[in-house]
């Protein structure tokens, strides 16, 4: 399963309320859910943090799963994307700045069941490998090491990371390497959890296996538009 996140910010003019708005109850529902190959999707909505920047890299997330790679290519040729979500796009994002990263899904705290009515509050983390750190070792440090230092963040309720998936490095390198996923009860629990000393060790963590100019931490509330159970 491909489990993908798209970055996306909202066009020049566009205020990140109604850029949200459109996202959630517009494009999403009119255009992308239609695309046949797509068997779960939400939307999440960037909620601001304190010390974010009046102008946030992005702005919201859509998380699309599809079954493979040949389902994949099916839906970017699909009539629906191509007349429909693609050509919708000017209308709402600034699609030059947009990021999409296909990545393979790794649960490694079990939690609350994925229900379409949640007060939970998403924390996604990006990180780009340290330079000269082989990829195969930055995924074993991840996922061992790193992975139950946020395990033991307090109020974490559930924990997953997504690596980038092998295609990505083809012919060169990933923008970057790994997304990862920690819920919490609210907002104020995501942020409690990054000041304490658990969180502080975790930072430590990011900084000797990652870039620290390529971090991005974004939390989000999120919209279930397909799912959570997978459509057949």
């Amino acid at each position: 399963m491909i489990h993908q996140f798209i970055f996306a910010s909202p066009k020049p003019g566009m205020t990140e309320a109604a850029f949200q708005r459109y996202w959630v109850e517009e494009h999403a529902v009119r255009y992308a859910s239609r695309i046949a190959q797509i068997r779960k999707y939400k939307v999440d909505t960037r909620v601001a943090r304190p010390g974010d920047s009046a102008e946030p890299l992005w702005s919201g997330v859509a998380e699309i799963w599809l079954a493979n790679e040949t389902e994949q290519l099916a839906s970017l040729q699909s009539p629906e994307f191509i007349d429909g979500a693609r050509a919708d796009e000017p209308r709402w994002a600034a699609f030059w700045r947009t990021l999409a990263l296909d990545t393979t899904a790794h649960l490694l705290l079990p939690g609350p069941a994925e229900a379409r009515d949640t007060t939970l509050a998403l924390l996604l983390v990006l990180t780009k490998r340290r330079e000269g750190l082989p990829l195969g070792d930055f995924r074993s440090h991840m996922l061992g090491t790193h992975a139950a230092l946020a395990a033991a963040l307090p109020g974490l309720r559930r924990y997953q990371q997504g690596h980038v998936r092998d295609g990505a490095y083809a012919i060169g390198e990933a923008p970057l390497d790994c997304v990862e996923q920690l819920w919490f009860d609210d907002r104020d629990a995501a942020l409690a959890a990054e000041t304490s000393i658990e969180g502080a060790m975790l930072a430590s963590d990011w900084r000797r296996c990652a870039e620290p100019r390529f971090l991005h931490r974004l939390v989000v509330r999120e919209h279930w538009i397909i799912g959570p159970e997978p459509r057949s």
